[in-house]
């Protein structure tokens, strides 16, 4: 045989190891695939859509105190291999009914020739959701997961649309990270935030083949919460909670039973950004943790707080929004910080009971801090300890309260989202709903917590009042949302302000000023999904807001059935509709300095329908008119700079 022959066949040998070492798992459609292989006893994978790369072989493994489970692998050949399906039903998500039908594959992982490890990949048409299970070694039947080695290499070119982590410790009263940092737009890759990472979840735009959107779900009080934290080398990988986080009580790793398993890293991946506005991957993978002890109502509410600040949370003040939530139509009232000694348990007993007369409910506002942060509202000491908490929920019960918010968290360590879950079980046995502020990112908690009702984990209305800048980005942070945080989970951002000022009277020139449009802020209740909607409204706007304004607000609901991303560019404009029962509500807004001209195809609306549009004119100046349906079921809209657009049909 001569030379050439033996290096034909000794490529061609090596060709067939390195592909019997490669596996493989697809979507349902066929078009997403991840790839799974060894690389120098190394874990890797990645990922294609439609046989576009849109992440390159990058690390998995995870490092614990039992051994390291990131090298000196090998791939079992025998790949467990199951169809998963299931159908469930969700009121306070983006679509009301699912049904997620995924391909799962479980890759074993020896090391020493013994199974160390699984990595368990489901793969739905554009998501991926994959977790480790750590095997049982010997007699050991628990474990500290120090180190996670996953890993996101994107192809050269990718930018990036994410939110800086904080650092621990810092901001108001030491309650930083929080999640409400700007984003960076179109960024490059290579960075790593202010030095922390960046908070989920993250979007990248791989150049012209698609998005890429990263988080994780299934997070509760058997692991941490995680981050991403960017390498020199451009690549990013998941990272821990920061030890200081919590004024440093609790560790920054994750200790598991055995057999025991991480939480779900997600990875939405699309052509266009339909499939990252529409996801539901967060939902899909994990399971409710306890029955709801009662069917729980959601709603819009309002507070005073927003634009009237703690100074407001008094006796009057609150009866006079009792009122006006009555006005409007509206569920609920948030009784926001500082109530235990400006109000007062008696008299909240009272408004309580002049709520109820009005068919209105109270939520109120908790400091959840006790050794973790030095946020001085009250009522302090209470939701951190079980035995405080728990007669606290059960006064509540008693006055018929129909839920609370808690607020100033700081962390994202284990023990942190213990607390998260305790609170949130605690309060189902006494029928309340839990909004969080200051807070982690919900992780599939609407599906996993049925009392959970939303959380804040994003840059709020609350900076709007604090600064004009963040009403000078108003608009552009808007055109982020849908896309961003508001796509992994639901997202009290309190907004939808009919005030010109941020003053207790809407008096000019003092406060800030908002620059968007009223049908700007109509928009954005259909935006903005959140099953509970407090509106940064207030008793004036009955009488100085638009009469058109106030009636959409009375009639929007924060329930949806469905979704469908109609147009949109990040931090530029978004345009998307939602679903309620047989009445589609379609919302645009534009960050943009030119006005967006759009011919918007709506499919979903029969052609000779009756619509409702809300619009602006160049001055942003609103108006209401209604049209029917030409038969290409098309509509042309004009928004302008800080403006909005609504169908309504």
């Amino acid at each position: 045989m001569n030379k050439i022959s033996i290096i034909s066949l000794f490529l061609i040998f090596s060709f067939s190891q390195l592909k019997a070492q490669i596996q493989e798992v697809s979507s349902p459609d066929g078009k997403l695939n991840v790839s799974v292989n060894i690389e120098n006893g190394l874990p890797v994978y990645s990922v294609t859509l439609n046989g576009k790369n849109f992440i390159e072989s990058s690390p998995l493994g995870i490092e614990t105190n039992i051994g390291d489970f990131s090298k000196d692998l090998t791939l079992a050949e025998n790949i467990e291999r199951n169809e998963v399906k299931d159908s469930y039903e969700l009121r306070n998500i983006k679509k009301s009914k699912v049904d997620y039908q995924a391909n799962e594959a479980v890759f074993s992982f020896q090391k020493g020739n013994r199974p160390v490890m699984d990595i368990i990949f489901r793969v739905s048409n554009n998501n991926i959701a994959f977790r480790y299970k750590v095997h049982q070694r010997r007699d050991t039947r628990s474990c500290v997961v120090n180190n996670e080695s996953t890993g996101f290499v994107f192809p050269e070119g990718t930018t990036t649309f994410m939110c800086p982590q904080m650092k621990p410790m810092t901001g108001f009263a030491r309650t930083a990270p929080s999640y409400e940092t700007d984003y960076t737009l179109d960024d490059e890759m290579g960075k790593n935030g202010w030095g922390f990472g960046y908070t989920f979840p993250c979007l990248f735009k791989v150049n012209d083949a698609g998005w890429v959107l990263i988080s994780e779900t299934g997070v509760d009080s058997r692991y941490c919460a995680s981050r991403l934290v960017g390498n020199e080398d451009k690549s990013y990988s998941i990272a821990y909670p920061l030890a200081e986080e919590n004024n440093g009580n609790g560790t920054n790793t994750a200790g598991i039973p055995l057999p025991g398993f991480t939480p779900w890293r997600t990875i939405t991946v699309g052509e266009t950004l339909a499939p990252i506005v529409e996801t539901t991957i967060p939902f899909d993978v994990v399971e409710p943790l306890y029955e709801a002890s009662q069917e729980y109502k959601y709603g819009s509410g309002s507070w005073s707080w927003i634009i009237k600040m703690d100074g407001a949370t008094t006796f009057d003040v609150q009866k006079e929004y009792i009122d006006f939530s009555a006005a409007m139509g509206f569920e609920t009232v948030l009784v926001d910080a500082l109530w235990d000694t400006q109000i007062g348990r008696d008299k909240i007993e009272e408004l309580a009971q002049y709520a109820a007369s009005k068919d209105v409910a109270l939520y109120l506002w908790y400091n959840s801090n006790g050794y973790w942060n030095d946020a001085p509202q009250g009522p302090r000491g209470i939701m951190d300890n079980p035995i405080n908490r728990r007669k606290e929920m059960a006064w509540m019960q008693s006055i018929g309260i129909r839920g609370i918010k808690v607020d100033f968290f700081g962390g994202d360590k284990q023990v942190t989202m213990k607390v998260y879950e305790d609170i949130l079980y605690d309060a189902n046995d006494y029928g309340l709903l839990v909004v969080f502020h200051g807070c982690t990112l919900p992780r599939g908690w609407e599906r996993m917590f049925p009392n959970f009702a939303s959380a804040e984990a994003v840059r709020a209305s609350e900076n709007l009042h604090f600064g004009q800048r963040s009403c000078d980005l108003e608009a552009l942070n808007g055109c982020l949302h849908p896309f961003i945080r508001n796509a992994v989970g639901s997202m009290d951002f309190g907004g939808s302000a009919l005030n010109e000022f941020y003053n207790a009277n809407n008096t000019p020139g003092r406060g800030t000023k908002r620059l968007t449009s009223d049908v700007y802020a109509l928009a954005t209740a259909v935006l903005f999904q959140s099953a509970v909607q407090h509106f940064a409204l207030a008793p004036n706007n009955l009488t100085d807001a638009p009469a058109w304004a106030i009636d959409f607000l009375k009639e929007v609901p924060t329930t949806w059935d469905d979704v469908r991303f109609i147009d949109g560019y990040p931090g530029k404009y978004v345009v998307l509709a939602r679903r309620h029962g047989d009445t589609w509500y379609v919302a645009g807004i534009n960050a943009q300095k030119e006005p967006l001209e759009l011919t918007v195809k709506l499919p979903m609306i029969a052609a000779g329908s009756s619509c409702r549009i809300y619009s602006d004119d160049a001055g942003l100046s609103g108006k209401l008119e209604t049209i029917e349906l030409n038969r290409n079921q098309e509509i042309k809209l004009s928004i302008p700079e800080n403006g909005g657009a609504l169908i309504v049909n």
